[in-house]
């Protein structure tokens, strides 16, 4: 599949995903582990190569990116390891030891970092995909105000393109994002949001599910793997609702459906960053009706079926504000019926 970021061919389907998970983090008999303190610098300003298995320790990748930072002027020599910034991983699942990383495995987030260094770390640390400079601030829509377009992390070097992978009772599901335009979210021990799409669709599903704040749309998507017939997934954040629709693709395989439609491209898309009208960015073909919108939520009664009460999920931003949760909430259940919960 072509990458729509950076048009190479670094987006895999599901099936191929999945496909290396159970090796590709796992060293092979010859790979060699040494454990830094991430509180201090490295004890030299030296670091190991991959194995002849192509792979090398996460730490090891840590210490190379650390003395790259250092000569180019952007970390001091007494800087500790973890200034050097914060990985994720590609594929990412919650893990049980620190990995081992092949080529192209690692997008590195850092505040540090200049572009004339991240350019080189790309050319000479080959775990790496891409360099991300972050800011003190969550990226994408973070309020419901949506007056204001939304701050974002600044890709510098490589592709910041990479997926994320949730188990489900009915198989797992691959979630891709740019990791520079959405909030982070790596998958947690347990998985208690899809845990809890899990018991809300129930078995057999719910006829109607929607998905109404959907990020990049691990939770409409899971209704769908779960064989919900009706998903609608929006977002007003134009990166989420177009990785929304992106994600239908790369999990086709896994749905009643034949065909997905993608109406919008990211690149026009963000000419319009943050839209409040909803507009349908994909729907399918088949069995399951699934649709995607780009849009604020509370619009989104708009372009729904009426007389079929859905199962909604706010996942909201607010979600700690209690007054203001029980707000929305009664405001939907107005509007639209239905259950609602909030993951």
């Amino acid at each position: 599949m072509k990458c729509p970021v950076c048009g190479m061919d670094c987006v895999k389907s599901a099936k191929d995903i999945l496909a290396t998970l159970p090796t590709i983090f796992l060293p092979c008999a010859d790979c060699s582990v040494r454990i830094l303190d991430k509180r201090l610098p490295p004890p030299s300003p030296e670091y190991g190569e991959p194995c002849s298995c192509g792979k090398r320790f996460i730490d090891e990748v840590f210490a190379h990116i650390w003395v790259v930072m250092v000569e180019e002027g952007d970390l001091k020599k007494t800087d500790p390891l973890i200034a050097a910034g914060s990985p994720l991983v590609h594929p990412g699942f919650a893990m049980e030891r620190p990995p081992f990383l092949p080529d192209k495995s690692l997008v590195l987030l850092s505040p540090r970092v200049t572009r004339k260094t991240a350019e080189r770390l790309v050319r000479e640390v080959p775990e790496l995909r891409g360099v991300v400079r972050t800011g003190d601030f969550v990226p994408g829509i973070t309020t419901a105000d949506l007056n204001s377009v939304p701050k974002v992390y600044e890709l510098l070097a490589g592709c910041d393109v990479r997926a994320d992978v949730f188990p489900l009772a009915t198989g797992p599901l691959v979630m891709y994002k740019q990791q520079s335009l959405v909030h982070i979210e790596f998958p947690r021990t347990g998985y208690p949001k899809i845990r809890s799409v899990e018991q809300h669709v129930g078995t057999p599903p719910v006829p109607y599910f929607i998905d109404a704040c959907s990020g990049v749309g691990t939770l409409g998507l899971t209704a769908a793997c779960l064989g919900v017939p009706h998903v609608v997934m929006n977002d007003a954040w134009y990166a989420s609702a177009f990785w929304s629709a992106f994600n239908l693709e790369v999990n086709r395989e896994y749905l009643s459906i034949s065909r997905v439609k993608i109406f919008e491209q990211v690149q026009d898309m963000a000419k319009h960053p943050v839209v409040r009208e909803p507009v349908k960015i994909a729907e399918t073909e088949g069995d399951q009706i699934i649709e995607v919108y780009q849009g604020d939520f509370r619009e989104l009664p708009s372009v729904l079926v009426s007389g079929i009460p859905p199962l909604t999920a706010l996942d909201l931003f607010e979600k700690k504000d209690r007054f203001a949760t029980e707000k929305i909430q009664k405001e939907w259940r107005d509007r639209v019926g239905g259950d609602i919960f909030i993951p």
